[in-house]
């Protein structure tokens, strides 16, 4: 077996050589999520393909946004590739800090990508980044736990209905907490969540002239709404628990709802992993009553090229084997289809294979339902759905989402926040001429 592994790798090398293409070492950032970390573990088979190898540097989530960013803005050339998203991309494209992902093999199929994810990664009708998964945000509960609460959970509840059903369903005795939020600080981890709930409670960032609007009803209603559910239902220290620690939280059984994203569903009905995951059931996220907007964000973790890269060639060759069919194939071989990269490809929903998994239908549905063009009730003059797609945003909803984090961990009030988020967002706002 080694000596074929070893005459693949040669043939390669040397098909790589004559085509003019020599070997190369990538340095790829990335977010430490799960799907990244399989990818990881298979990466042997893209360099028995193309001879090309990887040096990952991996990240949680706030921290990467930090690098990256710092990265590209400083033209330090740490990286051959990087995993961004939807906020960043079409901004960096814009300022030319991005290789276009033009070029790409038929065989690729690049009309194969779902729309919305196609279209979030582009800036001007170019694609910037290809996206490794796709996610909109959607509950996940427990279906044992909503049973013997004595009620049932719509396909689309209201936030009205998770509050009283988080209630009956927490049991401090058995460490069992009835809803489990994310209020970690950082724009894309709280900031994001809160902003979705924001949304659906009639809320919006900025009114038509860009100014701020957490002085107004909606954003008090929702923060208040959502400060008294964690502390009626939620677990102790909410304020710190992004991602992977509600993740964690869930798959031990100690979360009766989560409200986050669907990617995370393949995670809680791993039984390798999963200690409850013969028990979840999915729905759309929530809405406020009367209300006709839901608390669905809609986002991709996707790999992009820098430029001034001196390894574009083989970085799009590691971007194309990453986001193919084929690398889908290659995780339903080894871990099934319940475990593939989800929200990508339109082919993956046509899949027979694919169709049966419980949570399919569900992710698909809240990726359609998420609108970065109308994301708010009232008009805005913004896109994004959990981020207004400025190149401000990052740095402004970072600090706002401190001073939420602050309300989560009982140092001051809603009102206070409130109060510091307008001026903080206002002042910048002003500063870089937007009023």
């Amino acid at each position: 077996m080694k000596m074929l592994t070893r005459a693949l790798l040669g043939a390669s090398a040397l098909s790589l050589f004559v085509s003019g293409v020599s070997a190369e070492t990538l340095t790829i950032a990335t977010v430490n999520n799960g799907d990244m970390i399989r990818m990881q573990g298979l990466t042997d088979d893209f360099t028995e393909k193309t001879g090309h190898t990887v040096e990952w540097v991996t990240l949680e989530e706030n921290v990467l946004r930090q690098r990256v960013t710092t990265d590209i803005t400083t033209k330090g050339g740490a990286f051959d590739i990087m995993t961004i998203g939807m906020y960043e991309t079409p901004i960096w494209g814009k300022q030319g800090w991005l290789v276009p992902l033009d070029g790409l093999s038929a065989d690729y199929d690049v009309d194969d990508l779902l729309p919305a994810m196609r279209s979030g990664l582009s800036a001007d009708g170019t694609l910037y980044a290809a996206p490794f998964y796709g996610e909109s945000s959607m509950i996940m509960y427990r279906t044992d736990l909503m049973e013997k609460a004595g009620m049932e959970m719509p396909e689309a509840p209201t936030w009205e209905f998770i509050r009283k059903a988080a209630a009956a369903m927490t049991d401090r005795g058995n460490d069992i907490n009835g809803i489990c939020l994310r209020g970690k600080a950082g724009w894309g981890e709280g900031g994001a969540l809160i902003t979705v709930t924001a949304n659906s409670f009639g809320a919006r960032w900025f009114d038509e002239d860009w100014n701020a609007q957490f002085d107004q009803p909606e954003w008090k209603e929702a923060l208040t709404f959502f400060v008294d559910m964690m502390n009626e239902s939620g677990p102790a220290g909410y304020a710190t628990n992004g991602f992977n620690e509600n993740l964690s939280l869930f798959q031990q059984g100690k979360c009766g709802m989560w409200i986050d994203a669907t990617v995370a569903a393949s995670f809680v009905t791993n039984p390798d992993d999963s200690t409850v995951a013969d028990k979840v059931g999915f729905a759309l996220a929530p809405n406020h009553e009367g209300v006709d907007k839901h608390a669905n964000w809609l986002w991709a973790w996707a790999l992009a090229i820098p430029a001034g890269s001196q390894k574009v060639d083989a970085a799009k060759e590691f971007i194309e084997w990453a986001t193919s069919k084929d690398y889908i194939e290659l995780v339903a071989s080894k871990e099934g289809w319940a475990n593939v990269p989800p929200g990508a490809r339109t082919s993956l929903y046509e899949n027979p294979n694919y169709k049966d998994i419980p949570f399919a239908k569900m992710t698909l549905e809240s990726i359609n339902l998420a609108d970065p063009q109308n994301p708010t009730v009232k008009p805005v003059p913004y896109t994004g759905v959990q981020f207004v797609a400025i190149p401000e945003f990052a740095g402004i909803a970072t600090e706002v989402s401190q001073e939420f984090s602050a309300v989560y961990a009982g140092q001051q009030t809603v009102d206070e926040a409130l109060a510091k988020a307008q001026a903080i967002t206002n002042d910048a706002m002003e500063a870089a001429g937007y009023r």
